[in-house]
């Protein structure tokens, strides 16, 4: 039986295909005010400048393409039981063609009704605009991200991989957003943790530190695995 490879990806894993982080320095955080365009507060007050805040970053998506490391991770299904978490809301994962892929803060390329958030709608490429007129199946929609001032409803399903895994595997994230850093407490006493990233933020000592980007890392956490 496959053991099973459980991998928590952050904004670091999708910067090397171009989409702009909000952390870093030149990223989005300081083109905007995170609470005016990711906060529930924000949707509230101003509906319009979210759903065209969104309506940008759809476009920007659709011209990026999944990088060498969205790739390395599917190559390890051969070998793994791969589950990805991730903590980024485009679908680079799922176009480099992972099977099985949680979104912690939701779908960039999907929509959900006001009014009952089990209806979850996905946007063609070349109807990628909404408003807060947009009506889909008698629905108005809102992005399908969770907010800042929102539950993230997919932790538990996190913990759950987390708990189960054989091998547990961080990449691309400064571990300062939360509930997604906590995921590390949940991992079993004994299982091999890896934690990639250029600019790797203090870990416990169990914690295998692989310090750079995802793309060289993830191949450098190929070659420690096959030992």
């Amino acid at each position: 039986m496959k053991k099973k490879l459980v991998i928590s990806t952050g904004a670091g894993m999708s910067a090397e295909s171009g989409i702009s982080t909000f952390r870093d320095s030149g990223g989005l955080w300081e083109q905007y005010d995170v609470m005016e365009v990711a906060s529930a507060d924000g949707f509230r007050r101003n509906p319009a400048l979210v759903h065209n805040f969104y309506n940008q970053r759809r476009h920007d998506l659709l011209k990026a393409q999944p990088n060498a490391g969205h790739l390395a991770l599917v190559d390890l299904e051969k070998d793994y039981d791969v589950y990805i978490i991730t903590q980024n809301v485009d679908d680079l994962h799922e176009r480099a063609g992972s099977k099985n892929v949680l979104h912690l803060h939701g779908e960039l390329m999907k929509v959900r009704a006001i009014d009952n958030d089990s209806l979850v709608y996905k946007l063609e490429p070349g109807a990628l605009d909404t408003t807060p007129e947009t009506v889909i199946d008698g629905h108005r929609v809102r992005p399908h991200i969770v907010f800042f001032q929102e539950a993230v409803p997919n932790i538990e399903p996190a913990i759950e991989l987390a708990m189960e895994a054989d091998i547990f595997v961080v990449i691309g994230t400064s571990l300062n957003v939360y509930p997604a850093a906590g995921l590390l407490r949940y991992v079993r006493p004994g299982v091999p943790v890896y934690y990639i990233d250029p600019n790797p933020a203090a870990v416990p000592a169990n914690v295998n530190v692989i310090e750079d980007t995802a793309t060289r890392g993830i191949e450098k956490l190929k070659t420690l695995l096959a030992r």
